[in-house]
């Protein structure tokens, strides 16, 4: 199968340009752009994951099938192995689509596509194999936000539920930590095209679980609260109640940083609490905070191949 399948306006057989970094790879031929990956899908692990927010997770956990590359690859990433394309299995579309299915043979609530932006052409045609073969659980796409709306239009119809990051709405930072200067106006872009996809929040009646809609994601950076302030103003003043914020304190220091020395501590508790309530000062009601200490490397899955 070709990554250059569809979508004319950003796929070219011979000039990827899937996402924001515009390579201009031929994957095809198993060359790779800055996602780190040719033209086949690899994946690290495919499991039940019960760490999302309790809407996703609920109590048989998430179906969570991680891919190998990133196409933003933060310095401070917690996925560190597979965003740097350490690990990783090839797998076909068939047999991506036969995951799924025994994901949700497994119980899982949804299936939860994490990473999967340099993949998506493939994702598309796994997922309607999937539904063809009597996958019934809504699709979660869990993303970074740096994503072009022309790719993210190959989802529609067969994405429920965006897990959007909105990691910063300044562009220093997101130069600094992620090389990309311009993630502030890729991610509102992206947002509201998933926003025009999903729609407002519905969940089923009986588990409480997010059926369709968006969930943003924002990690608190350490000395990072104004930030983090921004980062609500806009989510708030655009969509209202219309999504849910998720603000997670969950940042863990990986490795030494000595260009950044910022990162290498965890946010304070004070840091967080005046997060949360300056989104409450605001009346942001529909909201996800993390209780006590959820900065620890065991909430990090390991990326050994489980369910591949």
């Amino acid at each position: 199968m070709s990554i250059m399948a569809s979508a004319d306006s950003v796929l070219n057989t011979d000039n990827c340009i899937l996402c924001p970094r515009n390579c201009g790879i031929n994957r095809d031929c198993g060359s790779k752009g800055f996602c780190g990956e040719s033209n086949s899908v690899r994946i690290a692990r495919a499991a039940l994951h019960f760490w999302e927010e309790p809407v996703i997770s609920g109590d048989n956990g998430s179906g969570a099938v991680f891919f190998t590359g990133c196409n933003l690859k933060c310095i401070f990433c917690q996925n560190a192995s597979i965003a740097a394309s350490e690990v990783g299995k090839e797998v076909t579309v068939e047999a991506l689509a036969e995951i799924f299915l025994k994901l949700q043979g497994e119980g899982a609530n949804n299936i939860n596509l994490v990473t999967a932006s340099h993949y998506v052409p493939q994702v598309a045609d796994s997922i309607q194999i999937a539904r063809r073969l009597g996958l019934t659980i809504p699709i979660v796409y869990n993303t970074s936000s740096y994503e072009k709306p022309e790719t993210l239009r190959m989802l529609d119809g067969l994405v429920d539920i965006y897990l959007p990051d909105l990691k910063y709405m300044d562009a220093k930072l997101a130069k600094a930590y992620s090389k990309a200067e311009d993630y502030p106006k890729i991610a509102i872009t992206a947002i509201d095209e998933m926003y025009r996809q999903a729609g407002k929040p519905v969940f089923d009646e009986e588990t409480g679980l997010m059926r369709k809609g968006v969930i943003v994601r924002h990690l608190v950076m350490p000395g990072a609260v104004g930030n983090a302030k921004t980062v609500i103003d806009y989510l708030y003043e655009t969509y209202g109640d219309d999504i849910y914020i998720s603000l997670m304190n969950q940042y863990t220091p990986m490795r030494e940083f000595t260009e950044y020395p910022e990162l290498n501590r965890k946010v304070t508790k004070r840091e967080y609490e005046k997060v949360i309530q300056y989104a409450l000062s605001l009346g942001v009601e529909n909201a996800f905070i993390q209780e006590g200490e959820t900065a620890q490397e065991s909430f990090i899955p390991a990326f050994d191949l489980t369910g591949v």
